[in-house]
């Protein structure tokens, strides 16, 4: 959009601007110290809404080696119990995605970890376009938290999960930070005010909207102001009275009430 508006620059009668959000890679941060019972329904949650077909869905997370086993079990056995069907039975809590070409490009991205020897598909991974364009809730296991699900956009039903050695936090919050280049939502999980603390302050740039012990998904309108930076968009935070300033022309006046009448000033008398 800025390379259009900049070679038709000759066109305006001012500069023109850009509001607007691109996109996310959102995050769960989880601490040694959290409920793994919590996380669990936040993945589950966070990911699988709307079959994770909006900007804030949770889409990869970092979990410690001491929380994994139970909040894989819990996951897992949240996954058992979700009813997959039209949208005519509010009973469903998951629904078929939008189109052919959101199916066609989720399920690519499916593939793409199947076929990498570093992940591993524990939930889901089953797709039919039959009758609806049907994704089962997707969720990958890597090795590799450089992975094309951890750094790209999806879109769709897929969460990708790193395991990290509990005593590595800090590190990987600065992992968290430099993986994607987007900066839209993303959360901290932890019973740790120090860590808490620490993550917000580490993962300042990497997400506009920041939650604590909560999905990364949800912003209130007229609660919480929505946007976020880097590849996500401008962060003008739609919903805030400051976004509303993006789209006037500001104007000074000025009025004299004694007007000069010599254009000479004091200084310039000889002493």
């Amino acid at each position: 959009m800025w390379k259009t508006i900049g070679q038709n620059i000759h066109k305006y009668k001012s500069y023109p601007r850009i509001v607007g959000e691109t996109g996310g890679k959102d995050f769960i941060m989880v601490h040694k110290s959290a409920d793994a019972r919590e996380v669990a329904t936040a993945i589950v949650r966070g990911a699988f809404e709307y079959q994770g077909q909006k900007c804030s869905a949770a889409s990869r997370a970092y979990l410690p080696d001491n929380l994994w086993n139970d909040i894989k079990k819990y996951v897992l056995e949240d996954l058992k119990t979700i009813k997959m069907g039209g949208t005519e039975d509010f009973g469903n809590f998951f629904n078929a995605v939008i189109d052919e070409k959101a199916y066609d490009s989720i399920t690519g991205y499916i593939e793409k970890a199947r076929g990498n020897e570093m992940n591993e598909i524990i939930a889901g991974g089953k797709y039919d376009k039959s009758k609806g364009y049907f994704i089962e809730p997707t969720v990958i296991v890597t090795k590799d938290p450089s992975s094309v699900t951890m750094c790209e956009e999806v879109f769709g039903p897929v969460m990708t999960v790193y395991v990290y050695h509990a005593e590595n936090f800090e590190q990987t919050l600065e992992l968290v930070d430099s993986t994607s280049p987007y900066a839209l939502t993303g959360s901290i999980f932890s019973r740790d005010r120090f860590a808490i603390e620490m993550a917000t302050k580490k993962l300042t740039h990497a997400a506009g909207n920041f939650y604590i012990n909560d999905k990364p998904t949800g912003a209130v309108v007229g609660q919480q102001p929505f946007g976020g930076a880097r590849g996500s968009g401008t962060n003008d935070k739609a919903g805030a009275k400051v976004n509303l300033l993006r789209w006037v022309s500001l104007r000074t006046i000025k009025e004299t009430f004694v007007p000069a009448v010599d254009y000479r000033y004091p200084f310039l008398e000889k002493e």
